[in-house]
């Protein structure tokens, strides 16, 4: 669910637990991201994403929410700087040569942010990668959000998601599980509840206006435990876990914490709200 953040983590001694980024990023496409489809589609009409949009979008991870405004015929502009692997499958969504479809001239999918010189004046920035959900995880998005600002006019749309209230979201109960795992020495990288103020606090330091937000539920649903697993571990909000005490351990204790929200066909279903924040350029 990312511009590029820097963690920094405190040495440690427990159980190393090799990841298989490919599958972590295949897993993240194919079951976690269009969870956030409604906050997308919400976010797009509210700011009448169209024919004329021209867009950046900042941690845009596998490429759905471009995707989706490339529908709407928006000029697409994707960075991807902290998964080579969610990158390289945005790259088969939109970009697609290798299976013959002509790829629209106006996407474009980097590693980093494009050189002013090199960039068209956006009309939309937008950061949907939750901010809120990893102690640190909002170190240095306003570096990056200020260093996306140059390419774009004065009162520019910039768009900051996050988790809503704790109580509103049934999976935080779930991801609590990253935070009791985690190493009780790690000060950056393990889950926390989402704060009321962290969108606007990120808005702050970047020197953005807030101008409206709103909250959009955006339910995870799962046709089967094992895809609530793979889906949930794809999100990185239990890396912190993993390292501390080890897969095997994590996939047991992620699993009980699911089977209160399990229905009797096997489905896993979780009620959430996200919220986000718009705010202008100054």
């Amino acid at each position: 669910m990312t511009p590029t953040l820097v963690r920094q983590h405190l040495p440690h001694a427990g159980p190393t637990t090799r990841v298989d980024l490919c599958a972590r990023a295949r897993d993240w496409s194919e079951i976690q991201e269009r969870m956030l489809v409604p906050l997308y589609e919400t976010v797009y009409e509210r700011l009448e994403v169209g024919t004329g949009t021209r867009l950046l979008g900042l941690g845009c991870g596998s490429g759905l929410a471009l995707l989706m405004a490339a529908a709407r015929g928006a000029a697409v502009t994707g960075v991807e700087a902290s998964s080579p692997e969610r990158l390289a499958l945005a790259r088969e969504r939109l970009l697609p040569e290798s299976s013959g479809t002509r790829a629209r001239g106006d996407t474009r999918l980097v590693a980093r942010l494009p050189r002013e010189a090199d960039s068209p004046a956006y009309t939309l920035v937008t950061a949907f990668e939750p901010i809120g959900c990893l102690a640190g995880d909002s170190d240095g998005l306003a570096e990056t959000l200020a260093a996306a600002v140059p390419p774009v006019e004065r009162g520019t749309p910039v768009v900051l998601a996050g988790w809503g209230p704790p109580e509103r979201c049934a999976t935080s109960a779930v991801l609590r599980v990253a935070t009791r795992l985690a190493d009780p020495l790690r000060v950056t990288g393990s889950w926390r509840p989402a704060l009321r103020d962290d969108l606007e606090e990120v808005a702050q330091r970047a020197g953005l206006r807030p101008d409206g937000s709103g909250r959009v539920a955006c339910p995870f649903g799962y046709a089967d435990m094992g895809s609530a697993v793979r889906g949930l571990l794809s999100t990185g909000l239990f890396d912190a876990a993993i390292t501390a005490t080890g897969q095997e351990q994590v996939d047991k204790e992620l699993a009980e914490a699911l089977h209160p929200h399990q229905r009797r066909d096997g489905t896993i279903w979780m009620p959430n709200v996200f919220r986000y924040l718009i705010a202008l350029t100054v």
